[in-house]
């Protein structure tokens, strides 16, 4: 069964996150797109990249949500949008009866991710949230590592994503804060997410948010929150951190320290492969995509061999230590894990309501740092 999507804007997210993605999986066909842009006169002579109907010229061009919404041959809605709408549109999705993936942000608030979970019960339809960086290459690794139990109990993990100078910040000129405004929204929705796949549900949240762009606003552009766990957890600290004030040659990304061995990880921008590759018009099914260079790879310590293949035992520190090769980064996984789900073939990957939980951590987080205490979960 082919999935018949249809997409809502037309943007940098649509064109570089979404798009190549779907085009590459047989699973589905795109059919119709939303974008409020009159199409121009003369496509044909248009530059690519600069209307819908210029690049997909077999797709059906609406430029109002009630046509599109109308159409009764797609059944999958992708909201690429900015973060203000997505539950909106989520929300109108879920009434025309069809299946819902929302970029991230999920919501602007977990009131808003609870109101479009319950609808999505209710109408006994998917709904999903584009977190497609639990298939970075480097965090497939981390996983991969936790799961074989490489590094023993883990006590402490920092998640980075730190992006020096980022281009979008003269966009951020807001003094005072609004509902999904700043980087913790929009950054660390991604690496939030992440230590959540990992750890779960923290037991309480201690946050410190800053404004490194050299004006006042109560908008941060960084942030440090520190998650704290409870039962066998207990002992865990992790912290996940953005900056935008970072001149190194390389970004941290991951260090994590367990019982039996350590993890450490750097990056070039900050970024997975494969966004690179996509902004130099590289296609997810090009031999090597998602492929990261040797020089990347992280670095695996531990007291006990777990890897012949790449440690070797350094009679100084009386470790085993070497560089642990990246898994192949593979954002069409999530596309490839929804389709699954919407042919009753496995479970969801990525579910509304762990999104939802990674939206409450961000609210306690400003709830922290604005009242200076840690607070707990609730």
């Amino acid at each position: 069964m082919v999935i018949k999507v249809g997409i809502v804007g037309y943007g940098f997210a649509a064109k570089s996150f979404h798009l190549p993605f779907i085009n590459a999986i047989p699973d589905y066909k795109v059919v119709a797109i939303l974008q409020r842009a009159e199409a121009p006169a003369d496509p044909a002579s248009a530059a690519a990249g600069s209307h819908c109907t210029v690049d997909f010229p077999e797709v059906r061009h609406y430029r109002t949500a009630e046509e599109f919404f109308a159409d009764p041959e797609f059944t999958l809605v992708v909201v690429a949008t900015h973060h203000d709408t997505h539950a909106l549109f989520a929300e109108k999705s879920l009434l025309a009866g069809k299946h819902v993936i929302v970029d991230k942000p999920f919501a602007r608030s977990s009131e808003e991710a609870d109101h479009v979970i319950q609808l999505a019960g209710q109408k006994g339809l998917i709904l999903t949230c584009f977190q497609n960086r639990r298939w970075d290459g480097d965090f497939q690794t981390l996983r991969k590592l936790l799961s074989q139990n490489a590094l023993g109990k883990i006590m402490e993990a920092e998640l980075h994503y730190d992006f020096e100078s980022p281009p979008w910040l003269k966009y951020l000129t807001d003094k005072e804060y609004t509902p999904g405004a700043g980087h913790t929204f929009g950054l660390g929705t991604h690496s939030l997410d992440q230590a959540y796949v990992l750890f779960g549900r923290p037991a309480s949240v201690t946050a410190f948010f800053r404004a490194q762009r050299g004006i006042e606003s109560e908008v941060e552009d960084s942030f440090t929150i520190i998650l704290q766990y409870d039962g066998e957890q207990k002992d865990l600290l992790v912290t996940v951190k953005t900056s935008v004030t970072t001149p190194m040659p390389q970004q941290l990304k991951q260090l994590v320290r367990g019982t039996e061995g350590s993890f450490i990880k750097w990056q070039q921008r900050s970024t997975c492969a494969q966004e690179e590759q996509i902004e130099k018009g590289a296609k997810p099914l090009d031999p090597n995509f998602g492929k990261e260079a040797d020089g990347l790879q992280g670095i695996l310590t531990t007291y006990k061999e777990f890897d012949s293949s790449v440690q070797k035992f350094d009679p100084e520190t009386k470790k085993y230590t070497g560089r642990y090769p990246t898994v192949t980064g593979r954002w069409m996984g999530l596309y490839e894990s929804l389709a699954n789900a919407i042919q009753g073939k496995s479970e969801l990957a990525v579910k509304a309501e762990e999104c939802r939980d990674v939206l409450r951590i961000i609210e306690l987080a400003r709830e922290s740092h604005n009242k200076k205490v840690t607070v707990p979960w609730s």
